[in-house]
């Protein structure tokens, strides 16, 4: 069954295009997530979906209901947590979620029960009393997820969740959207983390508004990274990157933790040279291997790749 279905979707600001043609669609209890850098189209598609913004162009529909004519009913079957959910923070936890319980029109003699199921799924049974400005940035997310499914929502839309929540409270909360996924509930999910984008089913890139890239993690990097990718441990980082890129050695030089990554079809017949030439500038390099390309560096070409053609550039 198809929970979302988007067909050349378009939203224009005046002359901007925020949302650009773009086509997708996802299955009951999947997993989706969307990528892309900030000012990409991702809050503005997931504004359109909830029924927030009307389309310029084009047709979506979110449980079967059309997000221009129904986005009521969409409402009540869809639950939203935001990076900036509008949590009370002089409110306890429990008001809070009956406040929004009673949003979503959780009949009132429901709430207390769903109130106690849903702060033990997320892990904070014993924190009823607190204030949510007490509460750390991890217990915030937890509880905003708590809120948004205190309906019982179909369809889940999370829009960076966890951006600013610290590693531990970033696993708590992907092991309930899991746990949620293998209950039937569909997951849209925007993130700047590629670690959590790998937890996806199904990904796609959004860039400047449009889809530029769609798969599995697995298909994504397959299919993006015609390349040989070395990974090269180097002092000072930041000069080498310069050096690098100055050079136009690789058709990628990307900044990895504390690692660059060097993207080229021929990689391998270029890395002494690189290695030569940052001697030469006094850069101390300890290592550099051949590695298997990863997500993000799937991400990073492929809009390399979207700026050479924006261009018209080979």
């Amino acid at each position: 069954m198809q929970t979302l279905v988007i067909e050349h979707l378009t939203k224009q600001f005046e002359s901007f295009v925020a949302v650009d043609n773009i086509s997708l669609s996802m299955t009951r209890g999947e997993i989706f997530g969307l990528l892309g850098p900030n000012g990409a189209g991702k809050t503005t598609t997931i504004r359109i979906l909830l029924g927030l913004l009307a389309p310029t162009s084009g047709s979506a529909s979110v449980l079967g209901y059309d997000v221009v004519k129904q986005s009521e009913e969409i409402r009540a079957h869809a639950g939203y947590v935001s990076q900036k959910f509008a949590l009370y923070p002089d409110l306890t936890v429990a008001e809070n979620f009956d406040f929004y319980a009673g949003v979503y029109g959780v009949p009132r003699a429901n709430i207390s029960e769903r109130r106690r199921a849903l702060l033990e799924q997320v892990g904070l049974t014993g924190q009823e009393r607190v204030r949510v400005g007490a509460l750390a940035g991890g217990s915030r997310q937890r509880l905003a997820l708590a809120c948004a499914l205190s309906h019982e929502p179909e369809f889940l839309f999370l829009d960076e969740p966890t951006a600013g929540v610290d590693a531990v409270a970033r696993r708590a909360l992907w092991d309930l959207v899991y746990e949620l996924a293998e209950r039937g509930t569909s997951i849209l999910v925007t993130t700047h983390y590629m670690d959590e984008a790998e937890n996806c089913q199904r990904l796609a890139f959004i860039y400047q508004g449009r889809i530029v890239a769609e798969g599995t993690p697995g298909e994504i990097k397959r299919d993006q990274i015609h390349a040989q990718v070395f990974e090269m441990e180097c002092e000072p980082l930041d000069v080498a990157l310069g050096i690098l890129r100055d050079a136009k050695l690789f058709d990628e030089v990307a900044l990895y933790g504390s690692t660059l990554h060097l993207i080229d079809a021929h990689a391998r017949e270029k890395i002494s040279a690189a290695q030569n030439l940052l001697r030469e500038k006094n850069v101390r390099v300890t290592r550099a291997d051949e590695i298997v390309a990863s997500l993000e560096d799937a991400f990073i070409a492929r809009l390399r790749s979207a700026d050479r053609a924006t261009n018209g550039e080979k």
